[in-house]
């Protein structure tokens, strides 16, 4: 272990930085690893596809898929260098001959791909290295098999969208195993296999529709296993973007168990710590269900209320952008039903020291639709807000912000001037009533001081009286009672006396 300088033990930062310098060096070739095949035979170059006659083509493909179910160290970087040349130039080979050539996809040849594609995709992915991972800030870890795994997905793809495929031939491969373990690989670091994997898993519920439900259980279960176990999971941003295309393609009405996913799964993954991730994919599944069904934006924005951030500013600010969202297609009558504690909690975030999250609150009055309907409900409204508004314009520390107030307290007094009136005069009352009987606890406080002071004062002349009258006491018993020999002045007259 290498020593620690004084330094580094001081500065608990200083120590966080370089052990994560330590671990991005020996992370640089961090990667799934595949099992061990023990020792491998030589791979040998086969004729191209594109040499071969028509009759000898299939036959050559299908020797091509077997020869490229080999896997290699991607770790050891200098071992079986010509037989990983010769895959990746096969794999290249049958990308090409995908894409290019009609007839390929005889039924035969349907099993030989998915081997191939399975054998070279499905591996345990390893734990992470690095619990404290910040997408933000830390570089990925990439997968070291990426040279040979791309022309996998590629081909794959290809595959998939190939004039000659038959889903009704792929479906006795393509089944609910090869579908879960295509969504496992989700969890990948590397963010170019998680983009392959959005693609395909998007094109396989488009062709498979017996899979369709399979496929949005399975995803519900992750996300459910993400925000109640693990909270952590690489690819929910990419699921969510599948899901947005999904729901977009939802018949009306919408089914009981959309609902529930709605506001049981995506409303609960609000509370996530790496919210800032996924949110903006998160808030455009939210919106695609409430275009579907506008009376869901009630329970949505209370189910928001519910999760609303306490301490985290920047997830307060995400928060108003996805409520600005859901107001942009929220009914008339569903807004009267929740007007009252969302403006509450307007309110607040108005009132926020953070510049920012007082400023997005504000910019609600620059939304015509928004505007629109706050005046429908200025009587309602105005009261919750103008509280906040007007100490605000009175108070905050920022300039802009009480620029921004001063214009939401114009619009809002031109919506309705006689109850804005009413409301700056007893607010003007309230607050005079506040300062008297704050001065009138000031007086009071200030009267019990005085008073405190003065029974500590006489306590103190109480206590010296008490010590001086114990003190001569004490004086007078000792003269008197202890048997004490009278000074020589005091004996001699009763000497003389006596004579």
């Amino acid at each position: 272990m290498s020593a620690v300088s004084a330094s580094e033990k001081v500065d608990g930062f200083t120590r966080k930085s370089v052990r994560k310098a330590q671990r991005q060096q020996r992370r640089s070739q961090g990667s799934s690893q595949f099992r061990s095949q023990g020792s491998l035979p030589e791979l040998c170059e086969l004729p191209r596809l594109t040499d071969a006659s028509s009759t000898e083509q299939q036959e050559l493909f299908t020797q091509k898929l077997q020869q490229c179910c080999t896997l290699f160290d991607d770790f050891d970087s200098v071992s079986d260098l010509k037989s990983k040349e010769i895959k990746r130039a096969a794999l290249s080979e049958l990308v090409e001959y995908m894409s290019s050539c009609r007839g390929v996809l005889v039924e035969s040849i349907y099993p030989d791909i998915i081997i191939m594609i399975s054998t070279n995709i499905f591996r345990t992915l390893p734990p992470s290295e690095n619990p404290d991972f910040d997408p933000e800030e830390d570089e990925p870890t990439l997968e070291a098999s990426w040279p040979h795994i791309q022309l996998v997905y590629d081909f794959f793809l290809r595959f998939l969208e190939n004039p000659d495929f038959q889903s009704s031939i792929a479906k006795r491969y393509i089944e609910q195993k090869f579908v879960l373990q295509l969504l496992e690989l989700f969890d990948s670091e590397d963010p170019r296999e998680r983009e392959f994997l959005k693609t395909i898993l998007h094109r396989i519920y488009g062709k498979f529709l017996g899979l369709r439900a399979f496929i949005r259980k399975h995803i519900n279960n992750i996300f459910l296993r993400f925000i109640y176990e693990t909270d952590h999971f690489n690819g929910i941003a990419e699921l969510l973007e599948i899901l947005g295309s999904i729901i977009n393609g939802f018949a009306l009405p919408l089914k009981a168990e959309h609902k529930q996913f709605l506001l049981k799964v995506l409303i609960p993954m609000h509370t996530a710590k790496g919210l800032t991730l996924f949110h903006a994919q998160l808030a455009y599944c939210v919106v695609q269900f409430l275009e579907k069904d506008s009376t869901l934006s009630e329970p949505v924005i209370r189910g928001l209320l519910k999760f609303w951030p306490k301490t985290c500013s920047q997830k307060e600010v995400m928060f108003l952008g996805e409520i600005e969202e859901v107001l942009d297609v929220i009914e008339p009558t569903q807004f009267k039903k929740i007007e009252e504690p969302l403006f509450k909690q307007i309110g607040k975030c108005v009132a926020n020291p953070h510049f920012q999250v007082a400023e997005r609150a504000l910019y609600f009055w620059n939304n015509e639709y928004i505007l629109s309907l706050i005046e429908e409900n200025i009587e309602n409204i105005l009261p919750i807000m103008f509280g906040s508004l007007y100490r605000i314009s009175k108070e905050h520390w920022n300039p802009t912000i009480v620029a921004l107030v001063y214009s939401v307290l114009k619009t809002m007094m031109e919506m309705n001037s006689t109850l804005f009136d009413e409301l700056t005069s007893s607010y003007k009352a309230e607050r005079q009533r506040e300062m008297k009987k704050e001065q009138e606890r000031e007086e009071l406080w200030k009267k019990l001081d005085d008073l405190q002071i003065k029974k500590a004062l006489g306590a103190q002349s109480n206590s010296h009286g008490l010590q001086n009258l114990h003190s001569n006491t004490n004086t007078n018993n000792s003269n008197e009672g202890n048997g004490s020999v009278p000074s020589p002045s005091e004996a001699e007259p009763k000497l003389i006396s006596t004579q």
